[in-house]
């Protein structure tokens, strides 16, 4: 059944999702503070508007999708805001990468103020979103979480229902969490392959059916014409762009404070990380953390 979309958020991400949801013969209407970035979702069919307000009003769900917790509130919370503007039959998905506690926040004052809201980040990055190959991992309750499948199934590959309140939130930040932490390893390997003297091509083709695989080193291996999904290949033109991985495990290791949990690899792999941010670096690929093994590794920019 073809249905009427609220979106708010329409950066890197959001572009392209709401591409899928009007091919699927969805109506969007779009919104974000960003003039350039409304315009550029109206060239793929989405219906661009002046106001949160706008886009929530008629809409048979709303789909948030944003920077940071601050901005996720403020969306959700303030008097121009979703929670204000919408009818609250609209079911809300947020599908901003937060922190826990934001998160656990939006579904109170959903709540309070009558609505139904489920928490829906994603992973699979830029490339994901295009190809509408997206896992969303969700939380929130059993028929919230139906309810908004059959809109989700057209941006996504895979769909996770976590558990409740926040719970898509906690999978996503301990997943890239996990993540970052592989992907050190994989480019410290590479840089002492290499020194070693090892065939980049031969090392992966090893520690691809050895116990040194990972998803990052099959899809992300550092080295230019290793494998053909690696920011390697393009100048580390960012899939997955270090500041965002370094919001993220920024993101585990609050969440960790507040559980009383010591994190110390995700320390370490997020002060790698600002090592580059500290560089003005936050722009490339988060496989540009081979930088800070070796400098002058190939493919990135000089």
């Amino acid at each position: 059944m073809m249905s009427t979309i609220g979106w708010v958020g329409l950066g890197n991400m959001g572009r392209p999702m709401t591409a899928n949801l009007v091919k699927a013969g969805h109506t969007v209407n779009g919104y974000d503070l960003v003039p350039e970035a409304v315009a550029a979702a109206a060239e793929h069919g989405v219906n661009p508007v002046n106001s949160i307000a706008e886009a929530v009003a008629g809409a048979d769900i709303v789909f948030t999708m944003l920077p940071k917790g601050e901005h996720a509130r403020t969306a959700y919370l303030e008097p121009d805001g979703v929670l204000a503007n919408a009818d609250t039959k609209t079911l809300l998905v947020d599908s901003s990468t937060i922190d826990f506690d934001s998160a656990r926040v939006l579904h109170a004052e959903a709540a309070k103020a009558g609505f139904r809201l489920v928490d829906g980040p994603v992973s699979g990055g830029v490339t994901g979103a295009e190809a509408g190959t997206l896992t969303f991992m969700l939380g929130g309750a059993d028929a919230d979480v139906e309810e908004a499948r059959p809109f989700i199934e057209a941006m996504a590959g895979n769909i996770f229902h976590a558990g409740g309140d926040a719970a898509g939130q906690a999978a996503k930040i301990v997943n890239n969490m996990m993540l970052s932490i592989s992907l050190q390893g994989v480019v410290e390997g590479a840089v002492l392959a290499e020194r070693f003297g090892l065939d980049p091509k031969v090392f992966y083709d090893i520690a691809k059916v050895s116990s040194g695989d990972s998803w990052p080193l099959r899809t992300w291996y550092p080295v230019p014409g290793v494998t053909t999904t690696s920011a390697a290949n393009n100048d580390f033109k960012p899939g997955f762009a270090t500041a965002l991985m370094h919001k993220d495990v920024g993101l585990a290791l609050a969440g960790a404070e507040t559980q009383g949990v010591d994190l110390p690899a995700a320390a370490l792999v997020h002060a790698q990380l600002q090592k580059l941010m500290d560089e003005d670096l936050g722009g490339l690929d988060t496989t540009a953390l081979i930088k800070n093994i070796d400098p002058n590794a190939e493919g990135l920019p000089k």
